[in-house]
């Protein structure tokens, strides 16, 4: 795990441009309608981005959902569960293009902030929150006269949305700069807050408002990957709680619904107490 960490920002680059590799379509403001928009990226990736090659999944489940006939996306909800099975949120820690823009403007240097416990626990459970109401219970109750309801998360909250198509297509399409009116100033105010927020602490949106996030953590103590602490090489000298940056108990419950498995505590673990990788019976990294 420790090589992976080296190459992680790597990973992260090369999975943002994977997922965004329509180059063009920055340069004319349109965005990709091919047929590989009809599959999910694993991260938090909008379909209106110019260079985007395939549907966000947070996105594709609120289009089914807020659709006149209410279907229920199997095709969505069985990626999710693939990816959060096999993967947990690695996911989040690896192959976000959101999270990797996240991680590159905590590496400015300034005093980074440290969010008081009893402030960051109640705000963890308001990405399951938003989960809940704005992904799933709004576009199937509030509907308008023909039954379709509007995509809430993305239109009201998401700033990935802002940044990677709203900002894009509006520099690049006059008709969509003359109607930019409410709507957009709010989710610039949303994106400007989350990036000032990510600067100076680790991962706000991550930690507090993704829903895609919240989906892949239901799974962290159920996938194939995980971390385990080897309690009997464990001097208790928690470095690794220091080091974490998304504040998990590493020696209470290291696959946390938190964690995003960057790697850093195994890194720093100078016992080799801590170790990660594929089990195929999951619960057994945690009793070793």
């Amino acid at each position: 795990m420790v090589s992976l960490l080296k190459s992680r920002p790597f990973i992260q680059a090369m999975a943002s441009v994977v997922t965004n590799a329509n180059i063009q379509g920055f340069f004319t403001g349109q965005i990709w309608k091919g047929n590989s928009k009809l599959m999910c990226v694993p991260g938090l990736n909008c379909y209106s981005c110019p260079g985007a090659l395939g549907s966000c999944p947070i996105g594709s489940l609120q289009a089914v959902l807020g659709g006149n006939k209410h279907n229920f996306s199997f095709y969505v909800v069985g990626m999710l569960i693939f990816f959060g099975v096999v993967f947990g949120r690695l996911t989040c820690g690896f192959l976000c293009p959101f999270g990797f823009i996240q991680d590159l403007l905590y590496k400015i240097r300034t005093p980074k902030l440290k969010v008081p416990q009893k402030v960051d626990f109640p705000l963890r459970w308001l990405k399951y929150i938003i989960l809940i109401v704005a992904v799933i219970a709004l576009p199937m109750l509030l509907t308008n006269r023909f039954g379709i309801a509007p995509p809430y998360f993305c239109q009201w909250i998401c700033p990935v949305g802002t940044l990677e198509g709203g900002i894009p297509l509006v520099l690049r399409n006059e008709s969509l700069r003359n109607m930019l009116g409410f709507l957009f100033n709010w989710k610039m105010g949303i994106l400007i807050f989350i990036i000032l927020a990510s600067v100076f602490t680790y991962r706000p949106f991550c930690k507090y408002i993704c829903p895609l996030g919240a989906v892949y953590s239901l799974f962290n103590g159920l996938s194939f990957y995980q971390m385990n602490v080897d309690r009997s090489k464990c001097s208790g000298c928690k470095i690794c709680e220091e080091k974490c940056k998304m504040n998990v108990e590493i020696t209470k419950n290291i696959n946390s619904p938190e964690c995003i498995r960057c790697g850093e505590c195994e890194s720093v673990c100078k016992q080799g107490a801590i170790t990660s990788g594929f089990y195929l019976k999951p619960f057994e990294a945690e009793t070793r």
